[in-house]
């Protein structure tokens, strides 16, 4: 394990975290809003841990799998610890709370403690959003980015990093296809701003909520999230919830006029088909059951069904209160997700294509037992160690579920908070049902089961694996998982 690499490279993620950090100091200076001591401890302490990694001798300037491994987790938690320090500096929070409150902005989660957040000062509100935006794409995809520059290859902190079972390369090197990743983030997020901007938004509440769903993340300057925006507001938002819940490398096909990878793609057309299809079941649920008119009905049902699929997690309506069959197709959504290669959470597309095959081909082979039958995707033979790990995924994420639903259940809560917030923490998703509905939060949970959460957050986002690996003492397991 090359840890002089591995502590040099940590040190400069913390710099980067720095230096996002600063438009959140510069708001509050210039509003004067009493939060920029937190932010100005925070820079400091992460120019100084920073800049002391920089000192460190490298001998070797490769990177080994577990390498890569060892970097995205504890890069994960680093930012999330120094993340969260203007809170409990200047806001007086919790270090649990704060934590949470953090880990799930890193991890696009969206999922809060802060009961009253227009209460909160802007520079601190922006600051949660940001830390969707740098958490969406990977301040660690940002980092391999720059690595080059330090004559370090980065495919194995792009390979942990990135979500899904498939890591597509867009270029040769591994650099190239960040910063092209990094092009099309920012050329969305600049598109969704000016179109909110347009609608009606003042240009903070543009901001706040362009970091956040372009980082399928959910955190909202408003207490009531996007409850009493305008219908071009809300059709604005569900239209690029689905564009960031897409994976990336379809929109670089696009740019390069690649026209038959895009039609060919399979996730892509299931991904379309699922959104499509739960659209108009639940917006037939709602009318049929009269809970609102048609057209609010098509409305409501559009912005929750790709909020929630691409984990986002924003809420324009009480769905809580929404007939069983709607909140069921909700639920549905919360575990399958959007597509590999976003910004968003879940089991993702592409997992559930290659599970169905798995399962079409183990019917088939009880009828023709000696049969070869390879799985396909796009056209492309998929090898069996990579159905295996799909399997396998599918295996580690219901085991996690299930005993995390029984430990919350200890807590008192009932069946569908604690299946709910389990779910929403693995898929980070943000709200769910019940008590930790749309217009409730995770609050009044003690503070035990807060960091458990942050936990099961942090799980979801670099898929399980990743994390497992670290915490395990068993050679056989993390060769396994390294290979």
């Amino acid at each position: 394990m090359n840890r002089s690499l591995i502590v040099k490279i940590l040190g400069i993620i913390l710099l980067i975290e720095s230096f996002f950090m600063i438009p959140s100091l510069a708001i509050s200076l210039y509003m004067q809003d009493g939060s920029s001591i937190g932010f100005i401890v925070t820079i400091i302490l992460l120019i100084i841990v920073g800049a002391l990694t920089r000192f460190i001798e490298t001998k070797h300037r490769t990177l080994a799998p577990a390498d890569g491994l060892v970097i995205v987790t504890y890069a994960w938690i680093l930012v999330s610890i120094f993340g969260s320090l203007p809170l409990i500096i200047d806001m007086n929070m919790s270090f649990p709370d704060a934590f949470f409150e953090i880990v799930s902005g890193f991890t696009t989660t969206g999922a809060s403690v802060i009961n009253n957040i227009e209460s909160f000062p802007k520079s601190v509100v922006l600051w949660r959003s940001i830390t969707h935006w740098i958490g969406g794409m990977g301040i660690l995809v940002f980092t391999v980015s720059l690595l080059p520059k330090l004559g370090v290859g980065g495919f194995q902190i792009f390979k942990r990093e990135s979500p899904g079972p498939v890591k597509g390369k867009i270029e040769a090197k591994t650099s190239d296809t960040a910063k092209k990743l990094y092009i099309i983030y920012v050329v969305i997020t600049i598109l969704l701003f000016l179109c909110l901007k347009f609608f009606g938004m003042d240009v903070f509440d543009a901001l706040v909520h362009t970091l956040g769903v372009v980082g399928t993340g959910g955190f909202s300057s408003k207490n009531t999230s996007i409850m009493g925006y305008s219908t071009p507001i809300i059709f604005t938002m569900s239209f690029f919830m689905i564009v960031c819940g897409n994976n990336f490398s379809i929109y670089y096909s696009l740019y390069r006029r690649r026209f038959n990878e895009i039609i060919k793609n399979e996730e892509l057309r299931l991904y379309l088909f699922i959104t499509i299809a739960a659209i108009l079941l639940i917006s037939i649920d709602l009318y049929l059951k009269g809970v609102a008119s048609p057209f609010k009905s098509f409305r409501d049902a559009t912005f929750q069904v790709t909020s929630i699929e691409s984990t986002s997690g924003f809420v324009s309506t009480d769905y809580d209160l929404w007939p069983s069959f709607s909140k069921y197709i909700l639920f549905v959504l919360m575990f399958i997700g959007s597509c590999a290669g976003s910004t968003a959470g879940g089991l993702k597309v592409i997992r559930i294509v290659v599970l169905f095959k798995s399962i079409k081909r183990e019917i088939k082979r009880v009828i023709h037992p000696r049969a070869i039958l390879p799985i396909s995707l796009n056209g492309r033979i998929l090898s069996e160690e990579l159905v295996q790990g799909i399997n396998g995924f599918f295996g580690i994420y219901m085991i996690v579920f299930v005993f995390s639903v029984g430990l919350i259940t200890l807590s008192g809560e009932d069946l569908i908070t604690s299946m709910s917030s389990v779910v929403t923490m693995l898929s980070n998703v943000g709200p769910g049902f019940a008590s930790v509905g749309p217009t409730k939060n995770f609050y009044y949970f003690n503070d035990f089961f807060k960091i458990y959460f942050a936990f099961l957050m942090l799980l979801g986002r670099l898929e399980f694996f990743t994390v497992l690996a670290i915490f395990s003492r068993k050679k056989y397991f993390k060769e396994k998982v390294l290979k």
